[in-house]
């Protein structure tokens, strides 16, 4: 979570603080019991006007194994391309014995089976999305005790086992499983049929003293597992997230055919997703106006894109630490969202997160609002009181007022402020001594916003800080 280069172009930034005494004249959601009526003597409301710079956010979050994995490719006029490749391993059901039961003639087919949980993007039928299937090589490139980066690069693969074409609408529809003779169907399925060389290798493997099916180390060792890889894609593209655990929709199933005591049958041995390593190796291009106006505070729009490697915005607000000491009854930074192209289809992430940010770049630097942002008992996290939700009039707010009033009165730093839509984020909070993960959105990659500066146009829509206090 680096923050290279912010406070050289910070020191360029200009905040205005009026002081002027005025009538509350902006809607707050603070009940009426905890302001005091406005009577222009004791209670007055104050605006900052923050213009501020936008930057690469070195997103670390790694890949766990019950996170969705995004798989697809995005062509974004406004923010660049996205393109996402999946790599993971499998497992045996079984260990000690092989999963392929009685004597196998011959294998009927082979089908990786993927989990849907939704997609972002243009989830119509005008995107189609092509991707295909290899088998990782063996080594030590792709290592089972390794947590990946979701910006990680991909990894060698050997010939292409099969493709599948795709688009967010044929999820819906129910898809028939299993051998010719059986009627289970199921929805939300992705289903790519590979070559049964696949099923060949695995049925040659056994269960003795160093064979594939001992246990899950030697079976790894011989079957390092798939890469699933994005070729192509027509229209703006979509993500899809796949979820690998969920073992009732994702799984490789190899159909055979067997014999026992001259009884010819049908069978399946199931491969499953039930232990690390993965890999979502997501890479972004920057482009169009996203990439002109990186790094640069005179730009009239902030363009905020999800982790990993989006990017973040950063304030400082240096006025602050002249404030005078007041009862600070509310503290709330505002930014109104502003309707790039194709905002329709690449929609807002779910919520924005906003922390702060110290002058080292040590792991305790990035900061959890933690008087603000309050922990529950059960872990949980007060986001309906502090904010980052997208409000109906186009507004983010945060409240950040006992931050403020610790600045105000017991002259704490003043930090710099981050605004960003990770993944996850781990915050330092200073209260309880040690760092904590804050979950932050559904999907990795999924959701990008333009807000307006503090310099836009339209003075109404500008990135500030409100206050309403009262004198002591």
């Amino acid at each position: 979570m680096n923050l290279k280069g912010l406070s050289v172009l910070l020191s360029t930034i200009f905040l205005v603080l009026f002081f002027s005494c005025t009538k509350i004249n902006e809607a707050t959601e603070l009940g009426g019991d905890l302001i005091p009526a406005v009577d222009n003597v004791n209670t007055f409301d104050t605006t900052i006007d923050i213009t501020a710079a936008y930057f690469p956010f070195n997103d670390s979050s790694k890949h766990l194994i019950t996170d969705n994995m995004a798989l697809g490719r995005i062509n974004d006029p406004i923010f660049g391309t996205t393109n996402a490749d999946m790599y993971f391993n499998l497992s045996s059901t079984v260990y000690g014995t092989s999963p392929f039961k009685d004597s196998v003639k011959f294998i009927d087919s082979v089908v990786l089976s993927l989990g849907y949980q939704g997609g972002y993007g243009d989830t119509s039928i005008s995107s189609q999305v092509t991707v295909q299937v290899s088998e990782i090589n063996t080594g030590l490139q792709f290592q089972d005790t390794v947590l990946y980066r979701f910006d990680h690069p991909g990894f060698n693969s050997g010939s292409v086992l099969g493709t599948k074409t795709f688009s967010g609408p044929q999820f819906k529809d129910s898809t028939r499983i299993g051998f010719k003779s059986d009627t289970t169907k199921v929805a939300n399925v992705l289903r790519i049929r590979l070559n049964n060389s696949i099923g060949d290798k695995l049925k040659s493997f056994d269960a003795t003293a160093t064979g594939g099916f001992k246990n899950d180390s030697f079976f790894r060792e011989k079957f390092r597992g798939f890469a699933v890889k994005t070729t192509n894609i027509s229209g703006p593209g979509m993500l899809a997230y796949f979820n690998l655990v969920d073992f009732t929709k994702s799984a490789l199933i190899v159909y055979y055919r067997s014999s026992n005591n001259g009884i010819k049958d049908t069978a399946t041995a199931t491969f499953v997703h039930s232990s690390y390593s993965q890999a979502n190796s997501i890479k972004r291009t920057p482009g169009g106006n996203y990439l002109a106006n990186l790094n640069q505070s005179s730009s009239q729009n902030l363009y905020i894109q999800s982790s990993p490697t989006g990017s973040y915005v950063g304030m400082a607000i240096p006025v602050l630490s002249s404030f005078p000491n007041r009862v600070i009854h509310r503290a709330e930074l505002i930014a109104y969202k502003v309707s790039p192209v194709l905002d329709n289809l690449f929609a807002v992430p779910a919520r924005l997160l906003l922390d702060h940010k110290g002058a080292s770049n040590g792991k305790d630097s990035a900061y959890i609002f933690e008087n603000d942002l309050q922990a529950g008992f059960d872990g949980s996290l007060n986001f309906a009181s502090f904010g980052g939700n997208l409000r109906p009039d186009n507004s983010y707010r945060f409240n950040i007022t006992r931050y403020v009033q610790g600045i105000v009165t017991r002259k704490e730093r003043n930090d710099s402020l981050r605004l960003y839509a990770p993944y996850r984020s781990n915050l330092f909070a200073k209260n309880m001594g040690q760092s904590i993960s804050i979950p932050n959105l559904t999907n990795i990659a999924s959701g990008r916003v333009v807000v307006a500066n503090g310099n836009f146009t339209d003075p109404s829509k500008r990135l500030r800080l409100r206050i309403i206090y009262s004198n002591l």
